[in-house]
């Protein structure tokens, strides 16, 4: 069952059409990969689903409903969360309080309960301070909760957006270049990680990765833009056999050495 889907996406910039008529699935509880080279219009996708964008054409369809449009905040509450490529953690606050901000969509106090306090409020406070713990404990940050942000090293500021994403209860879960400026240590647990996300909170995922190793390991079905059209779709098998993919990678004329591709411990 189709937990996305998209059908004849596009998205214009003046005379530049960034993603031209896009029809894509991602499946309940899989984990999906979108690859392309630079410019190739994945994170424009990503904006288009998430509300920062509308697209021209097309429509984007979230658990059956038409979400094409909507604000990110009413995205958010449908059941949508991401991270971005470059971090985006409010580096002044702490670990708790950047999972805090991430609970908004399911917290009932307004601003006249917070400044009254009312006991269901603090009940609600208690309890989200407890669920923020926990999901520091998920993500292998116990012990950092009142660490401010900007003093986490690189990859835990990582898994810390994650955790924040997590916060508000996404049943899709999109991720911008996870393993971006991580070692090969780094990205390995973070491939362990984003499967964990997926086996234990049921969480789907759809992820944009520049790593082949990364998508090769993790993907059950990769879709693969260039120039923003669809230019294949399936397996990591299929991707890696391919020859319209190896030509957006590497150039005209480099199928002929697929058989180098598919040799290497890369590419398997």
């Amino acid at each position: 069952m189709a937990i996305l889907v998209s059908k004849k996406v596009t998205k214009r910039f003046g005379g530049l059409e960034a993603l031209s008529k896009i029809d894509l699935e991602v499946r309940e509880q899989s984990i999906h990969s979108i690859i392309g080279p630079n410019g190739a219009g994945k994170t424009t996708f990503f904006n288009c689903v998430t509300g920062f964008y509308t697209p021209e054409e097309g429509e984007i369809l979230f658990n059956g409903r038409n979400i094409t449009g909507l604000s990110p905040d009413r995205v958010t509450h449908l059941g949508i969360s991401r991270t971005y490529q470059n971090i985006r953690l409010f580096k002044n606050m702490t670990a708790v309080e950047n999972i805090l901000v991430g609970m908004h969509p399911h917290l009932k106090a307004g601003l006249i309960g917070s400044v009254i306090r009312p006991s269901w409020v603090v009940k609600e406070e208690r309890e989200a301070l407890e669920e923020a713990k926990h999901l520091l404990r998920f993500v292998g940050l116990q012990g950092r909760g009142d660490m401010l942000a900007k003093n986490l090293p690189y990859g835990e500021q990582r898994r810390l957006e994650i955790a924040r994403a997590l916060a508000s209860r996404p049943k899709l879960l999109l991720l911008d270049e996870p393993t971006a400026g991580m070692n090969p240590s780094e990205t390995q647990d973070m491939i362990n990680f984003i499967r964990r996300l997926r086996d234990e909170l049921g969480i789907t995922i759809l992820l944009i990765e520049h790593q082949m190793r990364v998508v090769m390991n993790i993907s059950e079905l990769i879709t693969v833009l260039d120039f923003g059209q669809k230019i294949a779709e399936g397996t990591p098998l299929e991707i890696q056999r391919n020859e319209r993919v190896i030509e957006a990678y590497l150039g005209r004329g480099a199928a002929s050495g697929l058989g180098q591709v598919h040799a290497s411990p890369a590419a398997r």
